[in-house]
């Protein structure tokens, strides 16, 4: 269970290699009493070594460092504390970026001009498993996989994303049709809210039916289901696009 869940402050490491970026974080999340400020890093070497000191449940990285980058740092994080959840926060709506993040085991991705309010409901989800995938993003991860898109012209083994070995079959998807229509909906970038109402069932049951779909698919994020589910041919079934 985790702080959020326990009804404990979310406990927040926040690194940035600039002062003025750590000042911003710290503004942000201290408007929220659901968050505390457990630490600060000023790189992602000192990063590891805060994240191992104090064992916090949010990382808010910035991805653009010198020496230890935030991806880096967030690999070596992932590797010794896997449950720690980690944001990365950048300045760059790059698809490549938003993919090595994931890649390296980030649950998120924050930019940096995004109003406070969106930053605190964001950060709220993460914490709370019920982080929702833009509409946007969905659009641009979906048209990575599509033919003749950037990702399959490229061929960027650095962008790609590890395939599950049952995402070439879709006869053998062990989905029922009800996670069938919730992988749909969160893949077009529904929230767990969104998607609940949409199909008349509570948010409760959409989240518990989301971990059983990543259980099932062998799956880590949002991002990996929205290209199962279009390499599986659920975004064509035409129910409810949202």
């Amino acid at each position: 269970m985790n702080a959020a869940e326990r009804n404990d402050p979310v406990r927040v490491l926040l690194v940035d290699d600039h002062p003025h970026g750590r000042e911003g974080m710290r503004m942000i999340v201290s408007e929220d009493p659901f968050f505390e400020i457990a630490g600060e890093a000023s790189g992602g070497e000192e990063a590891v070594a805060r994240a191992e000191e104090l064992q916090p449940d949010l990382i808010l990285m910035d991805i653009r460092m010198p020496g230890v980058g935030g991806l880096e740092a967030t690999s070596r994080i992932k590797a010794s504390l896997p449950s720690v959840k980690i944001v990365m926060v950048t300045v760059s709506d790059d698809i490549a970026d938003l993919f090595e993040a994931i890649k390296r085991g980030a649950q998120g991705y924050l930019l940096k001009n995004l109003s406070p309010s969106a930053w605190l409901d964001y950060l709220r989800a993460v914490s709370l498993d019920q982080a929702p995938m833009s509409r946007e993003l969905a659009t641009r991860i979906l048209q990575e996989f599509l033919p003749g898109g950037r990702a399959s012209a490229s061929a960027d083994p650095r962008t790609a994303i590890p395939s599950s070995p049952r995402m070439a079959a879709p006869a053998l998807s062990p989905l029922t049709e009800r996670e069938k229509e919730i992988l749909e909906r969160v893949a077009r970038g529904d929230s767990n809210r969104e998607a609940a109402s949409a199909l008349g069932i509570s948010e409760n049951t959409v989240k518990n039916h989301l971990k059983n779909i990543l259980q099932k698919l062998h799956l880590d994020n949002r991002v990996q289901l929205a290209r199962y589910a279009y390499e599986n041919g659920l975004m064509d079934r035409g129910a409810g696009g949202g």
